[in-house]
């Protein structure tokens, strides 16, 4: 009987790792995945003195790319205009855009989603298109541009955030970190005080000449004289100010890809602008 007994202790014990005598355990659930943290758009270093850095177009060198970008102009006094009939933004061009597959950057002013909120969140969500942050209300952020009303400097951080805090009402979710300035006027003054704002100022290299042109061949033909491998160009989403640039845009798209040219938006240029930097020798 002890010995028995001694045999049944030693079995328990050898089995206490694996369950207690006589009660089994419940398997151990396995631990959930974990999640790669989502990836952040890329951005440029800040420039010298730690001033906003600016962007103005891709590598020359890294194939035939070109980003079409669009401002979405709508100014804080340009709400009865808009009441009485005025339009400021052009549906038909984005369902150009569409149907024509081509990837853009929306460069949109934080009144521009107010007016016309269905339209921006319609854009901010479709991954053909990217949102970008335009101003406020097209303020300029330097003292003589174009005759645009100014935003004091002490106001310049406060005006890009009010527009970011636009798009998210309106339902875009994740406006992109990247600027333009109004205009594209700026200083060093002007890129210190949006410093803090984390955004990249992107500028361009290729002028549309949309504005207020009524000829669409026109605008065409200074669009495709003027790309180049990484090329920016700057175009309007405004129907009142930009009456040409949809069928403009139907000239410029299909000339392009015979050239050979693929469309991409702003922040597959400054990605590749970035990798490029950063495997320079003396950018290590």
């Amino acid at each position: 009987m002890i010995t028995l007994l001694r045999r049944i202790a030693a079995v328990c014990a050898l089995s206490t790792a694996l369950a207690a005598c006589g009660t089994d355990r419940p398997p151990q659930a396995a631990p959930p995945p974990v999640s790669a943290p989502p990836s952040r758009p890329p951005t440029l270093a800040p420039g010298p003195a730690g001033l906003t850095p600016v962007f103005e177009h891709g590598p020359r060198t890294l194939g035939r790319t070109v980003a079409l970008t669009f401002d979405a102009d709508m100014t804080a006094g340009q709400g009865a205009r808009a009441a009485a009939g005025e339009r400021f933004d052009h549906p038909r061009l984005i369902s150009t855009l569409r149907a024509l597959k081509v990837p853009a950057t929306v460069f949109m002013t934080g009144r521009w989603a107010e007016q016309y909120p269905d339209q921006a969140r319609s854009i901010g969500r479709d991954p053909l298109f990217e949102v970008a942050n335009h101003s406020y209300s097209h303020y300029a952020y330097t003292r003589d541009c174009y005759g645009l009303p100014t935003v004091p400097e002490e106001r310049m951080r406060s005006d890009v955030e009010r527009a970011y805090a636009a798009f998210r009402k309106a339902g875009v979710a994740d406006p992109m970190p990247y600027f333009r300035f109004p205009g594209g006027c700026y200083d060093r003054r002007a890129l210190k005080a949006l410093t803090p704002a984390g955004v990249t100022a992107v500028q361009w290299d290729v002028v549309g000449g949309d504005a207020f042109e009524t000829d669409p061949d026109a605008v065409a033909r200074q669009v495709l004289d003027g790309v180049r491998p990484g090329s920016v160009v700057v175009l309007h989403c405004t129907r009142s100010a930009a009456p040409a640039t949809e069928r403009a845009v139907r000239t410029i798209v299909p000339a392009l890809r015979r050239e050979g040219f693929r469309f991409v938006k702003v922040s597959e240029l400054i990605g590749a602008a970035d990798s490029g930097a950063r495997t320079r020798p003396e950018a290590r």
